[in-house]
């Protein structure tokens, strides 16, 4: 897609990157200054994007965007304009602006893996945001601007509460109501600076800002001389993505993998920092058997289109045992539980079906029942979701079901990983 005016490639060597960069200072001590002061000085740099359905003209999704040049350049997230990427034949975006004014945008640039877009307009605002970094104390009074749920150009107020600590991705916890919407929009303290970028779903006011590093290093290599818009974003999406999960699961599961003990099974837990774990069991006297749970995973999902996410490693443990129940009543139940169904849902348009294949394997110390389960990605090359699920035999009065769930990896690595988790199992 391509807009009316041209943005002249010319406008944006004028554009140093210096002059997206802010030194990192602290911000000044918090005085009384009202949220309607705020809104007054900095709602002319905020803008709706829309993505619409060229057929009907019908809006297919909204979201927010904000000025970092005086050229026209716009941060938002790359869930926001997903659609256009996916199918730019059926899908073009457009901004509103507090006039009204309606303007096409062009995708400039993405990061797929970080959720962020940039994006060219023919617009020249009066005024736009700098991206850089500053020192923020927990606590301190924050401003999020955006359009959510369609209502219109909002503020809302809330509260800076540091980095996540169990991230692979550096995401800023953010205390306030951030609603559909409000995605790409800006987040600023009082003087305007940028804190980070939006990124709305619903629920609590528990919510999350990406820091301003990636939006940066996306806009500077943007305003790169030369550097033009990739020929097929999509495939770039699928480049970026390749890239990410081959340093993502380079060492997973291998060298010092922490352990864990269920029962007399030693299984993988915490693969990397950024993993949380949890366990429960369920020992309830009208059951003739008890159950233990162990579940490690992450938070770092990357979106992609639709309900479908990737970048995601689960790891579940089942461990199954009994006093009470005799050998084949014990099989028949164990069975039960192995062929419980964990394939993750998807869209027609997105993945194919699932595909599985079954056999029996032995590692060092202990027989298996192994099932792998793959289907591919159809539009970004090479890249599939694989499950590995794996029951223990040999054993009369307990069991483990293990299952291994990957998003968005290369057959190299799906078939790297369910090797060295299969090695990792033992008694």
């Amino acid at each position: 897609m391509r807009f009316p005016v041209t943005v002249a490639r010319s406008a944006c060597t004028l554009v140093p990157a210096a002059l997206f960069a802010i030194a990192a200072s602290p911000l000044p001590s918090q005085q009384s200054v009202g949220t309607s002061d705020v809104f007054r000085r900095y709602a002319d740099r905020v803008v709706k994007i829309q993505v619409v359905e060229t057929g009907s003209a019908a809006k297919a999704t909204i979201g927010s965007g904000f000025f970092v040049s005086g050229s026209g350049h716009l941060v938002t997230n790359y869930h926001v304009i997903s659609k256009l990427i996916h199918d730019p034949d059926r899908y073009r975006a457009e901004l509103i602006d507090v006039a009204g004014t309606v303007e096409p945008v062009e995708v400039l640039g993405v990061d797929v893996v970080h959720d962020l877009a940039v994006l060219g307009s023919a617009l020249r605002p009066r005024a736009h945001f700098a991206l850089g970094s500053s020192r923020i104390a927990q606590g301190n009074r924050l401003y999020s601007l955006g359009h959510p749920e369609d209502l219109g150009l909002s503020i809302v107020e809330g509260t800076y509460n540091g980095l996540l600590p169990h991230t692979r991705h550096p995401r800023i916890h953010f205390t306030g109501s951030l609603n559909p919407g409000m995605s790409g929009g800006p987040t600023i303290a009082e003087d305007g600076r940028v804190v980070g970028v939006n990124v709305a779903d619903p629920g609590n006011q528990v919510r999350f800002l990406l820091p301003l590093h990636r939006p940066g290093t996306l806009l500077d290599r943007v305003l790169t001389p030369g550097d033009e818009p990739p020929a097929r974003t999509l495939e770039e999406v699928g480049r970026q993505l390749r890239d990410h999960q081959d340093a993502y699961l380079r060492d997973m599961f291998a060298g010092n993998t922490k352990m864990v003990d269920l029962g007399p099974y030693r299984l993988v837990t915490e693969p990397a920092p950024f993993f949380r774990c949890w366990a429960d069991a369920s020992r309830r006297q009208e059951l003739p058997y008890e159950k233990v749970q162990h579940h490690c995973s992450t938070d770092d999902y990357l979106f992609i289109a639709g309900d479908q996410s990737t970048g995601v490693i689960d790891v579940e443990h089942e461990m199954i045992s009994t006093k009470k129940l005799n050998a084949s009543q014990f099989f028949s139940l164990y069975s039960s539980v192995f062929a419980n169904d964990n394939t993750p849902s998807g869209q027609e348009e997105h993945v194919t079906s699932w595909a599985c294949g079954t056999r029996n394997v032995r590692n060092a110390s202990l027989p298996m029942r192994a099932v792998l389960c793959l289907r591919r990605y159809r539009k970004l090359g090479e890249l599939y979701d694989g499950v590995l699920k794996v029951a223990v035999l040999g054993r009369d009065d307990s069991g483990l079901v293990s299952t291994l769930t990957m998003s968005g990896v290369t057959f190299e690595n799906v078939d790297r990983l369910a090797r060295r988790y299969l090695e990792r199992i033992s008694w």
